[in-house]
């Protein structure tokens, strides 16, 4: 069975062990395990993905100093093989700014289990993504 190394950003411990925990390592039927990196810092996030050997990113717009909103608009600007990018948005007035960011999804933060599972399923199914899907 293959493994997706899945990145978790925020400058806040909790909202990353939420992520962890309510994902897991399945999150759909048939799909890879996955395994995750918790990340707090902007410099380690961009050090990470530019290996290459990120699947997803999921990233806390609510992150200090440095955003995940902001954090997508530079990774999808200065990487060339950026992974899907899923942002958590804690206003959903920020939905405008996710679509700038060229993020794969955004979701609303605290989140719905399922609608945080669904997101990351489908990133995964179509890392191409179509833009910003508001959930």
């Amino acid at each position: 069975m293959s493994e997706i190394q899945v990145v978790v950003y925020s400058s806040n411990a909790a909202t990353r062990r939420y992520v962890i925990d309510t994902v897991g390592r399945y999150p759909g039927p048939a799909s890879a395990r996955l395994c995750y990196l918790e990340i707090a810092t902007a410099a380690a996030l961009v050090a990470c993905v530019d290996t290459g050997e990120v699947g997803l990113a999921i990233l806390d717009g609510e992150a200090a100093p440095a955003g995940g909103i902001g954090m997508a608009r530079r990774l999808k600007d200065e990487l060339p093989a950026c992974p899907p990018l899923i942002v958590l948005l804690a206003r959903p007035v920020d939905a405008w700014l996710a679509k700038w960011s060229n993020a794969d999804a955004a979701i609303p933060w605290p989140t719905d289990p399922l609608v945080l599972c669904e997101a990351v399923s489908r990133s995964l199914r179509d890392p191409a993504g179509s833009g910003v899907r508001a959930q």
